[in-house]
């Protein structure tokens, strides 16, 4: 309810929400030394942008507080830096900061220096609606006299005490409204009030037609006579307290904690029997296909459709597939989907152990997880083979990406599309996201790995691990250190364990080439030459990713089959049964004489049993009576 009360007041505009504050803050372990994002101008060096809501016209404060050195001083207050407020990129301020105290004491010095960024405020005024609000200094072209001493690594305590480095945005805080006023117009206000009331006599129509509307969008179905009703009490009282537009309000409100809007439901049709199987209708195949390829509510164009009949025509279905993975909506797919799929998400999580990957910071986390999101979407958008995520010889990298892989001639901030001179990284294997998910914060983890490729490329998750069994030992003080290899090998002695390993170990050892955080490597940790060789449960030997792989794409069919299954749960949004195995035997063999493109899986799904039918449930109890019933 309180979260359903401040979208309403924030969709509508009240002018009597009261002042808040904001705060965007920049990780610590982001380097700013460059160009940190496309919505910041070229020549910019670090800082942040971001996409702030201002809910009403008026008056608000934006405060910027910089970086401190341990021993809480600001960095880089010695000489004058130049720092920009752009307001949806066009420039608000040039504030100046930095370069007095010279003629202070010490102890005065010391107090300007922790105080520097006291005066970077910035009062203005803004108009209702998303502003994209950036904050960053600009890039001075200057080389420092002297021996070229390189930068520490953020993640090192020598870069925590330095205070002579360029100064870099801590956060920025926006706070507000102040003298606020309803908006004339805005990006919500434009989407609710379809309509404007002349006088108080047509307050009543207007606000009916406002309501259908929203409870047609957001209960994806159109809305009832009681649906009108109950939403138009809820209006009149909100009149009462504050006039039309608190009525509509207090719509806002009671929609979004609706069940019609919180959850999909599909009701069963009249007449339906226990364990069944029946088409959705089509407003709940709308819905459910939305959600799959937006993650969103359905559009218009989607509802209209569906309220004519019209949606479950097998060319009308596929023409609307064709058009929802045109859209740029369809992005929601990549991001959401190898989000879960490849782990992607724990790529934020993911903590490297400082003090043996000290050049690990969050440019390098953000690069990793771009790089796999953009990648994806080009296999998708250039409707590519889905064998072509194992094989692909391309990938997009900025500078900091580039240099992790030691790939030469790129410079900048900016993502651009490379192909690579060699197999070691083609496709996702040689991602530094998934690499780095895929291990431990202070070794690689050939076990980890094996076990993702198995669930996730190969369909074949193994069992989970018996009780009690002991953990890998570590190379620690007083013998000599030991490969992975050589522990696994003596942890696989234990015939229990031996059943499992033997499956996902060599497809871990076949990465060992990768760090943990997805470097190429020739020696591991003790020093010695890296063992990548393997051999498959088929027999298959190979040493290396290359070899790996092209053993891999020699059974591709398993990973397309393992994609499809993947796909599919997302879909429906639940665990596959015995009985969709058909199903997805049936998409994969349908999508064969296309190679296994991506808008032929995608389209198999959407036309399948399981995406556009559904069972009768028993009631929670029914198995319950049922088994009471049964002889003794």
């Amino acid at each position: 309810m309180l979260a359903a009360g401040k979208i309403g007041r924030l969709a509508i505009g009240d002018p009597s929400i009261r002042p808040d504050t904001v705060s965007y803050r920049v990780p610590p372990l982001f380097a700013q030394d460059d160009r940190m994002s496309e919505d910041l101008p070229f020549g910019s060096r670090g800082g942040l942008a971001v996409r702030h809501h201002f809910p009403v016209d008026g008056d608000y404060l934006l405060k910027i507080r910089l970086q401190r050195a341990y021993t809480d001083v600001v960095r880089g207050m010695a000489e004058p830096h130049r720092l920009e407020v752009r307001l949806d990129k066009r420039l608000l301020k040039e504030l100046t900061v930095g370069g007095g105290g010279k003629e202070l004491g010490p102890s005065e010095q010391f107090d300007y220096m922790r105080n520097a960024d006291e005066g970077l405020e910035i009062r203005f005024r803004s108009a209702a609606g998303i502003v994209l609000v950036g904050a960053a200094f600009l890039k001075e072209a200057k080389v420092a006299e002297g021996v070229f001493l390189p930068r520490p690594p953020v993640a090192s305590f020598e870069h925590a005490g330095k205070s002579d480095t360029d100064p870099a945005i801590d956060s920025i805080e926006i706070r507000g409204p102040y003298n606020g006023k309803t908006p004339a117009t805005s990006p919500s206000r434009r989407k609710i009030f379809v309509c404007e009331p002349r006088d108080s006599n047509d307050e009543a129509s207007c606000a009916r037609h406002i309501i259908a509307g929203l409870a047609h969008r957001a209960y994806r179905r159109p809305a009832t006579p009681a649906d009108i009703q109950t939403l138009f009490q809820f209006y009149e009282k909100g009149r009462d307290v504050g006039g039309f537009d608190t009525g509509i309000e207090w719509v806002v409100e009671r929609v979004l904690v609706a069940p019609d809007f919180l959850f999909r439901i599909e009701r069963d049709p009249a007449g339906s029997r226990v364990g069944v199987a029946y088409p959705v209708s089509d407003l709940e195949l709308a819905s459910r296909l939305s959600f799959f390829l937006w993650s969103s509510l359905p559009d218009g164009e989607l509802l209209d459709l569906a309220e004519r009949g019209r949606l479950r025509d097998p060319d009308v279905l596929e023409r609307q597939v064709q058009r929802m993975l045109r859209d740029g909506r369809s992005r929601s797919l990549v991001e959401n989907f190898i989000g879960q799929w490849l782990y992607l998400r724990n790529v934020r999580g993911h903590a490297p152990d400082p003090n043996l990957f000290v050049e690990f910071d969050d440019n390098l986390r953000e690069a990793f997880q771009r790089e796999t999101e953009l990648f994806v979407d080009s296999q998708l958008r250039e409707d590519r083979s889905v064998v072509d995520l194992l094989r692909a010889n391309y990938t997009f990298v900025n500078e900091r990406l580039a240099k992790h892989y030691d790939i030469p001639n790129v410079y900048g901030s900016h993502f651009r599309r490379i192909t690579f001179s060699d197999d070691r990284r083609a496709g996702l294997l040689g991602h530094g996201s998934i690499l780095t998910v895929t291990s431990y914060a202070h070794r690689t983890s050939p076990v980890v790995r094996g076990k993702w490729l198995l669930e996730n490329l190969l369909g074949a998750p193994p069992p989970p691990p018996p009780a009690n069994v002991p953990a890998l030992k570590e190379n620690g003080e007083g013998s000599a250190p030991t490969s992975v290899r050589e522990r696994l090998e003596a942890h696989r002695k234990n015939p229990v364990c031996a059943s499992c390993h033997a499956r996902m170990d060599p497809l871990g050892f076949a990465l060992e080439n990768f760090d943990a955080i997805g470097k190429w490597r020739s020696v591991d940790d003790t020093g010695k030459p890296i063992d990548a060789s393997g051999v498959l449960p088929d027999g298959t030997a190979f040493t290396g990713p290359v070899e790996f792989r092209r053993a891999l794409l020699a059974r591709s069919e398993e990973m397309v089959f393992a994609l499809t299954e993947k796909l599919l749960t997302y879909a429906i949004g639940r665990g596959l049964e015995y009985y969709d195995m058909p199903a997805v035997r049936a998409i994969v063999h349908r999508a064969a004489p296309s190679e296994y493109r991506w808008s032929a899986i995608l389209l198999g799904i959407v036309q399948s049993t399981p995406f556009r039918m559904r069972m009768v449930q028993p009631p929670p109890d029914a198995s319950v009576a049922q088994a009471r019933r049964l002889p003794q």
